[in-house]
C-alpha cells in the first residue's frame, strides 16, 4: 500500500538535478563578454534561427536586458546579456555565499 506522502502529484515536474537546459546554455553563451551572433547561437543549440530569436524575446520578457552591437566594419550583430532580473542576481549571490 502506498501512502499519499510518497505518491507523485499528477502533473508535477521532476526536480532539476544537474540538468543543463537549452535556456541555461543560451544564457551562458550570451553572458560572454564578446556575446554571440544568431548563427553561432543557433548552431550551438541546434535551433533554427527564428527559434533562437524567439528565445531571446523570451529572455527579454523574463527580465533580462539583452544588448546587440553591429561591428563597425559591417557584418552580423552580436547579442549579449547586459543585466539579469533581480531574482536571478539574488540567486547567484546566494549560491556564491553558500559555496564559499
Amino acid at each position: 500500500m502506498t501512502t499519499t506522502s510518497t505518491m507523485k502529484k499528477p502533473g508535477a515536474k521532476p526536480k532539476k538535478q544537474g540538468r543543463v537546459t537549452k535556456k541555461d546554455q543560451l544564457i551562458k553563451l550570451l553572458s560572454a563578454k564578446a556575446g554571440a551572433d544568431i548563427k553561432a547561437l543557433s548552431d550551438k543549440l541546434g535551433w533554427q534561427q527564428h527559434t533562437t530569436r524567439a528565445a531571446l524575446t523570451g529572455l527579454r520578457k523574463a527580465g533580462y536586458e539583452i544588448a546587440w552591437e553591429k561591428p563597425a566594419t559591417g557584418g552580423v550583430p552580436k547579442y549579449r546579456i547586459v543585466s539579469a532580473p533581480a531574482r536571478v542576481q539574488a540567486n547567484l549571490v546566494a549560491e556564491t555565499n553558500h559555496a564559499g
